[in-house]
């Protein structure tokens, strides 16, 4: 496995992470933040879905990179724009995981 695909396999692991800590704080939330709970689970979702693709050779992978950096992007504009420290890392994490996976697809 090429040092490209360490980076990225990285990457979708701690924003796979970072979403569900994300998920768990918001559920906790005195008003629940729906529309970031439901992409973070979908960025979860996918993240281990595409660390599972890469690792297999997924003939599929490319297509697989692309949806999972959509939905990161998605995931991250969401947790941007609340104020809350998780929601913030959360974002972070999603950009460079949406980052990483582009650099991937040819």
């Amino acid at each position: 496995m090429n040092a490209d695909y360490k980076s990225c396999l990285s990457a979708l692991e701690r924003c796979r992470e970072a979403c569900n800590v994300c998920y768990h704080a918001c559920l906790k939330e005195e008003k629940p933040m729906m529309k970031c709970i439901e992409l973070d689970r979908e960025c979860a979702d996918i993240c281990a879905y595409t660390l599972h693709a890469m690792e297999r050779s997924s003939k599929f992978v490319q297509r697989i990179l692309s949806l999972c950096a959509e939905i990161c992007d998605a995931c991250g504009a969401e947790c941007h724009s609340h104020d809350q420290q998780h929601c913030r890392d959360c974002a972070e994490a999603c950009f460079k995981c949406a980052e990483e996976c582009r650099m991937l697809v040819t």
